[in-house]
C-alpha cells in the first residue's frame, strides 16, 4: 500500500443512503461486420496517459461530491424491467467492429435503475476522444415508449467482447455497469458473481455508501494484443479514486487492478477488492426450503490463503439474521468467493446453469499489511438478491487528505490451485444428531478430497482436530470414503445454552501435510 499525505480537504458526512444493483442478462451479440467508430467518436481530443485519471481524482477530492447527472427524460426514467430489456445495442455499431482488432466495445443505454449519466472515451495514440450518444447506436423494441430523445444523454456503462470461446465469435467478457460494479467470466462460463471498485460501510446501521464509476476511458488495443486496458474515475461523498483495469480473457479471465484513493473523510468502514455473490441454499441449509433443486447459489464458499501459510475454507450460509465474520490476518496471500461445486446434478437447473458460474479469486500485489478478510451474509428468501459480500478491511482507517494506492489481481474462472493443502473440503452437511427424537445436539459431516489423487495411499487416515468457541465437541471420527480419493470427518456439537459457536476443524497427515482448515459459524 502507498500512503502519501496531501493538502487538507473538506470533511463531509454521508448524506445519501444505499443504491440498488440489478443484474440484467442482456443478449450476447454475434460479430459485427462494419467499423463505425468514426461516426460516434467526438473529434475533440485531449492528451491522455497513465497519470491522467489519477490527477483528475486528486483534483476532484478537493471539492464537494457532485452526483452524476440524473437528467433523464420521463420517457426513460420510468422504464420497467421488461421495457429496459427491450433496448439493445446495435451490434453493427460496435467500436472496432469490422477491424482486425481482437476486442469490441459496446455501450449500455440509460434507464430503469441505471439512471446516472456515464461518459465514455476512446484512447488512441495518447489522445482521448469522447463517445457521443446517438439513438441509432441502439435498437428499441415495441415495449419501449416514445418519443425518444435526440440529445446526447451519455451512457450507463460499457461491455467488452472478445473471441474467448470461438475464434469466429466475439462473446461478452466484461461488463461495467451500476455504481462501481463490474463482472467477468472465464471460457465456457456464464455470468454469476460481481466485483466492485470499493465497498463503504457495508452492513452499517447508517446505510451503505455506493461509490460510482462516473467516467471510463478504454484504450484501443493492438492487433496482436491479448489484453485491453480500461480506466475509471470513481467518486462518492467520502472518496474520489482512479482505477486502471488490465483485462486478459482466457480459461480464467485475469484482471490486474491498480487503484489510487483520495478520501474526503476518514474511511473507517472501507472494503478493498470486494466481491458480491448469492447463496440461497445448499446441502447444509435447506431448512424451510420448498424447491426441487438440491442447491441454488453463485458461490458456495469463501477461500482464504492467509499470511501464515494456512488455507481456510468457510462454507457460505443464508442466515436467519445478518451475520458478519472477520478473519484477522497480516499480508494475506489471497481470498475469494468460490463456486466449488460445478456439477449439473448438484443444481438440476438447466436455465440458470449454476454449475457454470465463475469463482472470483483476489490476489494482493504487494504487502497489504494488517487487517481482516470480512464476510457479510445477509438473509434472503429469493435467488434474485445478492446477499454475500467479501472484502479486505485494513486494520487502521484511511485518513482524509491522503493518497492511498493499492493493487491486486482478479481471477474470474475456476478456483485457484493452492498446493499448500493436501486435501480440500468437498461438501459440508449438518443435521440433528439424534434419530430417536428432538435434540439440541448437531451432527456435522465434512467430506474432503485429495488435491493430488495420484498420490493417496489407500491406508492413510489423517488425524482430526476440532474445536468450538462455545458448547462441547464430541464423537470425532475420520473415515475413508469407499471408492473415493477422500475422507469424511464427522463430529457432534452440543451447544448447551449457546446461541452460536465458531467451529474449526483440521486434518493432519502422517507426513505432516495438512488439509484445508474448515471454519464455520453455527447459529441456533
Amino acid at each position: 500500500m502507498a500512503l502519501v499525505q496531501l493538502q487538507p480537504t473538506r470533511r463531509r458526512f454521508l448524506r445519501e443512503g444505499g443504491a440498488l444493483l440489478l443484474s440484467i442478462a442482456l443478449p450476447v451479440d454475434a460479430p459485427a461486420e462494419e467499423a463505425t467508430m468514426a461516426s460516434v467518436v467526438n473529434p475533440t481530443a485531449t492528451p491522455f496517459d497513465r497519470a491522467t485519471v489519477v490527477n483528475l481524482a486528486r483534483e476532484l477530492a478537493l471539492s464537494e461530491f457532485v452526483p452524476a447527472s440524473d437528467d433523464l427524460p420521463p420517457v426513460l426514467a420510468d422504464l420497467t424491467y421488461d421495457q429496459y430489456r427491450d433496448i439493445r445495442f446495435n451490434r453493427d455499431r460496435a467500436i472496432w467492429a469490422g477491424t482486425d482488432l481482437p476486442f469490441q466495445l459496446q455501450l449500455f443505454h440509460r434507464g430503469f435503475y441505471f439512471r446516472n449519466r456515464i461518459d465514455v472515451s476512446i484512447v488512441t495514440g495518447g489522445e482521448a476522444r469522447p463517445l457521443a450518444y446517438a439513438r441509432d447506436l441502439f435498437t428499441f423494441g415495441e415495449r419501449v415508449p416514445r418519443p425518444l430523445p435526440d440529445a446526447d444523454i451519455g451512457f450507463s456503462g460499457v461491455r467488452l467482447h472478445h473471441p474467448i470461446n470461438r475464434l469466429d465469435t466475439f462473446d461478452e467478457v466484461a461488463v461495467f455497469q451500476g455504481a462501481s460494479y463490474f463482472r467477468s467470466l472465464g471460457r465456457d462460463q456464464a455470468y454469476g458473481l460481481s466485483a466492485r471498485g470499493l465497498a463503504l460501510k457495508t452492513a452499517a446501521q447508517e446505510g451503505e455508501e455506493f461509490p460510482v464509476f462516473q467516467r471510463f476511458w478504454v484504450e484501443t488495443p493492438g492487433e496482436e494484443d491479448a489484453t485491453i486496458v480500461v480506466h475509471a474515475l470513481l467518486d462518492s461523498d467520502s472518496v474520489a479514486g482512479a482505477y486502471r483495469f488490465s483485462i486478459r480473457p482466457g480459461k480464467s479471465t485475469i484482471m490486474d487492478v491498480e487503484a489510487t484513493l483520495f478520501p474526503r473523510v476518514a474511511l473507517t468502514g472501507v472494503g478493498l477488492a470486494p466481491g458480491t455473490s448469492m447463496f440461497f441454499f445448499g446441502p447444509n441449509g435447506r431448512k424451510d426450503v420448498d424447491d426441487y433443486r438440491p442447491e441454488v447459489h453463485d458461490s458456495d464458499g469463501l477461500l482464504m490463503a492467509n499470511g501464515r501459510g494456512e488455507i481456510l475454507w468457510r462454507p457460505l450460509a443464508n442466515p436467519s439474521t445478518l451475520q458478519t465474520s472477520a478473519f484477522i490476518d497480516s499480508a494475506p496471500r489471497g481470498f475469494g468467493l468460490i463456486q466449488r461445486n460445478n456439477e449439473f446434478d448438484s443444481y438440476q437447473d438447466i436455465e440458470a446453469g449454476y454449475e457454470r458460474r465463475p469463482s472470483l479469486w483476489v490476489e494482493p500485489i504487494g504487502d497489504w499489511g494488517k487487517g481482516a478478510v470480512v464476510l457479510v451474509e445477509i438473509p434472503t428468501v429469493s435467488e434474485i438478491h445478492d446477499n454475500i459480500v467479501a472484502y479486505w478491511a485494513p486494520r487502521e482507517p484511511i485518513p482524509a487528505g491522503v493518497e492511498y494506492g493499492f493493487a491486486y489481481r482478479l481471477y474470474w474462472g475456476g478456483e485457484p490451485e493452492l498446493a499448500a493443502s493436501a486435501a480440500r473440503v468437498k461438501a459440508t452437511r449438518s443435521g440433528r444428531a439424534s434419530i430417536s427424537g428432538p435434540s439440541p445436539v448437531r451432527l456435522f459431516v465434512i467430506d474432503y478430497e485429495a488435491t493430488d489423487p495420484q498420490h493417496v495411499p489407500e491406508a492413510i487416515t489423517p488425524e482430526a482436530t476440532v474445536s468450538a468457541s462455545a458448547g462441547k465437541v464430541d464423537k470425532v471420527v475420520v473415515m475413508r470414503v469407499p471408492g473415493n480419493n477422500g475422507w469424511r470427518l464427522a463430529f457432534q456439537l452440543d451447544p448447551d445454552e449457546a446461541d452460536s459457536a465458531e467451529l474449526r476443524a483440521s486434518l493432519t497427515f502422517e507426513d505432516g501435510r495438512q488439509a484445508e482448515t474448515w471454519v464455520y459459524r453455527w447459529t441456533a
